[in-house]
């Protein structure tokens, strides 16, 4: 059995505790390695490391042209070993090999992408309106960062935050989830590959309490990333607040996935199946709340029963399967859950609704893709994130409508509008309070785009070039020309 350590200072570092714990495989239900259970002291040990490569030897030095040529290359020993991570992910979480294949060779792209951007910050010379002053701006690093990620994507969302935070300059602690760890600590090895130095990138595996919470509490960490529950979320708010620390949050989501009678109407059809049913339901961006116009209610919801109960759900690893194991067991029950509750408020099931054992099932975490009708906004289905295999559908008349309906909720991460309109398109895109819209698609991201929440899906930006912003500080110099003895009582 697989026994992963944490990485520290570029190299395996056994946990202070000398414990472990196991981690398993979602599809078999199985245990197939176990992770070292870090505590206080291992945060100092990581911190203390990220520390002193930030502050100086060969990081601190290296110029931003030099950092974004580690990058690079990173990007290039990333693509080489992304079928391996993939495969390691899929064991690790259970999401789709069809999907995680391309995925883990597109995350290359963002080291690719932040290697080329950590030179081209540039600050500002300004007009200083005192006379015999020499004003500029210029952009530095934070410091020590910490990056906690979530178990659905692990080396994606890595790399939101990992590819600004190394081509700002910084240095950094990773803390991934005690669910899906390994993926992160094989990653890491590649970072030393990669030539980037000792103590840059640390990675160390636990539980919340033991771990994520000493690291965001930390005197020496100047920033953290973090993706995950709003509940969660806002906790490392207010310990970010009591330091005065910035953050970047992406949080959760109940996001409105919008057809219009206008819409192209299979492309809808398939939209609304690949928002909610594709990874499982168990993304922050999933789309699940459709909002379906009343005149083609009733047709659409009779297709969009057809094809997603032709899904076929087992084993991730085959390229044939459409929909995998739901990760964690704490997950799985709360799926469950959130189908009676649903029930209880009077949502009618007209697809699905129960835990899936046909063949090829080993494990006990499959759900059927389950649609609930006859949903309104103001019911816990609706308002509530599920992360899994749920849809509800809510009928709507007009576009005032869908606007109200789709902005009632606390959320504000993503949103979807299909319409053949493209008046509509632009008012839709206006109006919708999220930080991501989708128009006649949905699911898509790129290294180049901002992502990121309005309301409690989070604060930040993560990708494009707002991302790197989110890593460095603004210094204003002001360098007289000529000394004077000028009257030291009063502002200059």
């Amino acid at each position: 059995m697989k026994k992963y350590n944490h990485f520290i200072n570029g190299g395996s570092v056994p946990p202070a505790s000398g414990t472990y714990f196991d981690t398993d495989n979602p599809y078999t239900g199985e245990v197939w390695a176990q992770v070292a259970r870090g505590n206080t002291q291992d945060v100092d040990r990581a911190v203390a490391a990220a520390k002193a490569a930030f502050e100086g030897g060969d990081w601190a030095a290296l110029r931003p042209t030099a950092r974004g040529k580690l990058l690079v290359r990173l990007a290039e020993i990333v693509e080489r070993e992304a079928p391996r991570l993939a495969e390691l992910e899929v064991r690790d979480n259970g999401k789709l090999i069809a999907e995680m294949g391309a995925q883990t060779k597109y995350l290359a792209e963002w080291y690719r992408y932040f290697g080329g951007l950590a030179d081209k910050v540039e600050g500002a010379v300004l007009p200083a309106d005192r006379p015999g002053i020499f004003n500029y701006t210029k952009h530095e690093p934070l410091g020590v960062v910490a990056l906690i990620t979530p178990w659905n994507s692990p080396l994606l969302l890595l790399a939101w935050k990992l590819a600004p935070a190394l081509a700002a300059g910084n240095t950094a602690v990773v803390k991934p989830s005690e669910f899906t760890s390994a993926s992160s600590l094989e990653f890491v090895e590649l970072i030393k590959e990669a030539g980037i130095p000792d103590g840059v990138v640390n990675c160390l595996t636990g539980f919340g309490q033991e771990v994520g919470a000493p690291l965001v509490e930390h005197p020496d960490v100047a920033k953290v990333a973090f993706t995950g529950s709003d509940f969660a979320g806002q906790k490392i708010y207010e310990a970010a607040a009591k330091k005065i620390m910035p953050v970047t949050l992406e949080l959760g989501g109940k996001s409105p996935n919008i057809v219009f009678e206008d819409a192209d109407f299979e492309a809808a059809v398939m939209g609304a199946i690949s928002g909610i049913f594709a990874a499982t339901g168990q993304t922050c961006i999933a789309g699940s709340r459709l909002l379906v116009q009343r005149s083609i209610h009733d047709k659409f919801l009779k297709r969009l029963i057809e094809v997603a109960g032709e899904a076929t759900i087992g084993d991730p690893m085959s390229m044939e399967t459409h929909v995998g194991p739901v990760t964690t067991k704490p997950q799985f029950e709360k799926v469950l859950h959130y189908i009676n509750v649903a029930i209880e408020d009077g949502a009618k099931c007209v697809l699905g609704g129960k835990p899936f054992s046909g063949e090829g099932i080993k494990g006990k975490r499959f759900i059927e893709p389950t649609i609930f009708a006859n949903v309104t906004n103001d019911m816990r289905i609706a308002q509530q994130e599920v992360f899994g295999p749920i849809l509800s559908v809510i009928a709507f008349d007009t576009e005032e409508d869908a606007i109200r309906i789709g902005n009632d909720i606390d959320f504000g991460l993503a949103a979807g509008v299909w319409t053949s309109n493209i008046g509509r398109a632009m008012r839709m895109s206006d109006q919708l309070k999220a930080g991501t819209v989708w128009v006649n698609t949905y699911r898509a991201v790129s290294f180049m785009s901002p992502f990121g929440g309005y309301k409690r899906s989070g604060q930040g930006r993560e990708s494009g070039q707002d991302a790197i912003h989110e890593f460095l500080q603004v210094k204003s110099v002001w360098i007289a020309h000529e000394t004077s003895a000028a009257n030291p009582f009063i502002m200059r």
